[in-house]
């Protein structure tokens, strides 16, 4: 169980990390530019230990599809970007995908 707590700070990492992407502004402001470093390799760091358990193919699969559906969220709700029903069902597809691999395949 160990395994997908550090798959979910994989995933808390990557997105804060992301975030900072929008609070640096093209690397222009130092600190949000070394938050940027610092989230992704904890978050790397995280699913690297994640991954002596889980199957690379689920734990990539749930890392990425996860981060850019929070990440899209993030953008709607703080960012004020558009929303609109094709990135709504655009979130709702990779939900979909990443839980039917995850039924399809098992963990060591």
């Amino acid at each position: 169980m160990s395994s997908w707590i550090y798959l979910l700070l994989g995933i808390v990492f990557e997105v804060t990390g992301t975030t900072f992407m929008k609070y640096s502004a093209g690397f222009s402001k130092f600190l949000p530019s070394v938050f940027i470093f610092v989230f992704y390799i904890l978050s790397i760091s995280s699913v690297n230990i994640a991954l002596k358990k889980i199957d690379v193919s689920i734990a990539y699969a749930i890392w990425s599809g996860v981060g850019t559906s929070l990440i899209a969220l993030i953008g709607i709700l703080c960012f004020k970007e558009t929303f609109s029903i094709s990135k709504f069902l655009s979130i709702v597809l990779i939900i979909i995908g990443i839980v039917t691999l995850n039924l399809s395949g098992t963990t060591r």
